[in-house]
């Protein structure tokens, strides 16, 4: 029977109580502002929620991605952008840690640790999803390499103190072309644009970064030059179950707000609850949560035993991500005419659901890699 350990029941516990306190208060006016306040990313550190992942040996927690999907889900359901700005440092984490030598875990990984975020730089205004048609070069040039091109929408840019960057470095090799390097923020040529307007998840910043002869020692390419696929390949199994937890806390909220409305709401005499109408919208949102949750769960599970977890991370979070845009879209009806005013949460949680199903690899993408796994069985 699947249950958690009273050691993931307290961390969950911890991240729950953190988001109460901390991030829902300030949820709506972080997303008016468009800010990420860094009081509450500094004491989320504090309390060791930053960079699960890490091993102990270089100053991390050492827990599991469970453990990330448990905590991720948590700090969602305070508000999916600000927990975002939090959960997506380990991006940068996951590359270095599939693919950086003793030397440049022991460094960067420890930067993230104690104050520094960091940026996973892969999108570019003609690849997103396809990683392989990515256009940024690297070219050797003496004993080290010359960046040129641009990334866009890339999370946390404003803040970062440093990149890794995906670049071809041999441009008639396909996708075995492709590398991954470490970038210093200062360095000479890289320029971060401002931060982006978007539709929701305002609280996380996201930003372009142009690369303008950015020269980059050896020592910062990551594995071996033609590595650079299979490394994202590997992250995005890494990483796609957490972002399935961000949408498993969107849902989550969705439904508190939604019972509370409809518990308060009433019209024809009674509660709205007791409309069938809208008791099965939100029995349809437990299902939907509840099946989320688990798949979720599982491909982190799997992850954390040494399984191999490709179909079930892209099922989780493609699942997740639509069922959260169709809770999403439920709330706001259940809200009616409040649902479309700012003053109420639902247009807030419709907003930041849509994003969900494209960053990390769109919900097509996502059915065309369930579809793959199913035809190499």
């Amino acid at each position: 029977m699947f249950e958690l350990s009273d050691e993931q029941r307290l961390i969950q516990q911890t991240a729950r109580e953190f988001a109460e306190r901390e991030i829902w208060p300030e949820a709506a006016r972080c997303d008016q502002e468009k800010c990420f306040p860094q009081e509450i990313a500094a004491k989320a550190r504090e309390l060791g929620l930053f960079n699960l992942t890490v091993p102990e040996e270089y100053g991390g927690p050492g827990l599991g991605a469970l453990e990330l999907a448990l905590v991720t889900e948590q700090l969602a359901w305070g508000c999916v952008g600000l927990g975002g700005g939090i959960s997506l440092n380990n991006l940068p984490a996951d590359v270095l840690l599939v693919s950086g030598n003793a030397d440049q875990k022991r460094e960067y990984l420890g930067r993230l640790i104690t104050s520094e975020y960091g940026s996973y730089a892969v999108t570019e205004p003609g690849a997103g999803s396809d990683v392989a048609g990515i256009s940024t070069r690297a070219v050797r040039d003496g004993d080290g390499y010359l960046l040129n091109g641009s990334k866009v929408w890339i999370s946390n840019a404003p803040l970062a103190g440093f990149f890794t960057v995906l670049a071809k470095t041999d441009p008639e090799a396909g996708y075995r072309g492709l590398s991954f390097f470490l970038v210093e923020r200062d360095s000479p040529g890289l320029e971060v644009g401002n931060p982006l307007p978007k539709l929701g998840q305002n609280a996380v910043p996201a930003a372009e970064v142009f690369f303008n002869d950015v020269r980059v020692p050896r020592e910062a390419l990551l594995g071996n030059e033609g590595d650079g696929f299979k490394i994202a390949m590997q992250v995005f199994d890494r990483s796609r179950p957490m972002v399935a937890a961000f949408a498993v806390g969107l849902m989550q909220r969705c439904l508190d707000v939604s019972l509370a409305y409809a518990r308060e709401r009433k019209t024809m005499g009674q509660a709205i609850i007791h409309h069938q109408a809208i008791g099965h919208k939100l029995a349809e949102m437990e299902m939907r949560l509840q099946a989320a949750r688990l798949m979720t769960y599982q491909a982190a599970w799997l992850l954390d035993a040494g399984k191999r977890n490709t179909l079930q991370a892209a099922c989780a979070k493609a699942f997740a991500a639509d069922a959260a845009m169709w809770v999403a879209t439920e709330t706001l009806q259940i809200f009616g005419g409040y649902g479309y005013s700012p003053e109420f949460p639902a247009e807030k949680l419709f907003r930041d659901a849509k994003v969900l199903q494209i960053y990390e690899g769109t919900s097509e993408i996502q059915r065309n890699i369930i579809a793959r796994e199913l035809g190499n069985r």
